[in-house]
């Protein structure tokens, strides 16, 4: 990552702090957010030493550095102690893991780098949850009928423009709920590893974002959700969304 930070640094005459965070499985989650969000406090109270305005702090990361970023900016909506991010870059990111049957997991499933199976399995291997859920998953047996109902508000094929499901899409069959696959996949409806699920409380008090997506990406779809979450909101998104891009083309 030090090329495309030099390159962000010297394109936009900007100081670029680049995160080291603690690894998984080695540090199990959330070690990885908490280190973001203690180097971004860090970072916000000394500023100045950096000579950085601290009303002009942007947080930023791809993949699932884009699902830390959407975190980071979450959990300091209510900190009053600190100067208020100027926004949010989200790079393809992982957002949730209620619905694995998206319009882009259905086109995208079999589109290097990230497989549709590669992408839940590294999502619980981080989570240090055993992958033999994951069938169960895929089916969205790991979603109770509450949640289920909660989340459609968010988390819903109908609210991905038609545009994007020209290349196929097939409404998902509903599969019975397990409760041992809900108690097993519980940690998967944190907010901290799925921002698309915030409560309305916190999305309505996040900065600006930039939101960057690609057509043949699995996540499309995650990016596509949350920039309506924000839209819903009144937070303004610039979008940018490359139609012959895939996951990792930064």
């Amino acid at each position: 990552y030090e090329r495309t930070c030099r390159y962000f640094s010297r394109k936009t005459n900007s100081v670029v702090v680049s995160v080291g965070y603690r690894l998984a499985p080695k540090h199990p989650y959330p070690t990885q957010f908490e280190d973001c969000l203690t180097a971004t406090i860090h970072f916000m109270r000394n500023a100045q030493d950096y000579g950085v305005d601290p009303s002009r702090i942007i947080i930023c990361g791809d993949s699932s550095g884009g699902t830390i970023t959407a975190a980071v900016a979450q959990a300091l909506v209510n900190r009053r102690d600190l100067p208020k991010l100027r926004a949010q870059i989200l790079i393809y990111p992982f957002l949730q893991c209620v619905d694995f049957n998206l319009p882009s997991y259905q086109q995208n499933k079999g589109v290097p780098i990230l497989l549709k199976e590669r992408t839940l399995a590294l999502g619980l291997k981080y989570l240090n949850k055993d992958t033999s859920v994951m069938e169960g998953v895929f089916k969205g047996c790991h979603v109770p009928e509450d949640l289920q109902l909660k989340y459609q508000k968010w988390v819903n094929p109908d609210y991905i423009p038609h545009e994007f499901k020209t290349r196929g899409y097939k409404p998902s069959i509903k599969h019975p709920v397990s409760e041992e696959l809900y108690a097993l996949a519980k940690s998967m409806f944190d907010p901290v590893f799925a921002p698309l699920i915030a409560e309305d409380s916190v999305i309505a008090r996040l900065p600006e974002a930039f939101i960057l997506t690609c057509e043949f990406d699995v996540l499309r779809d995650d990016g596509l959700l949350y920039k309506k979450r924000l839209e819903d909101h009144g937070i303004k998104v610039t979008w940018c969304h490359l139609q012959e891009g895939f996951h990792g083309t930064v």
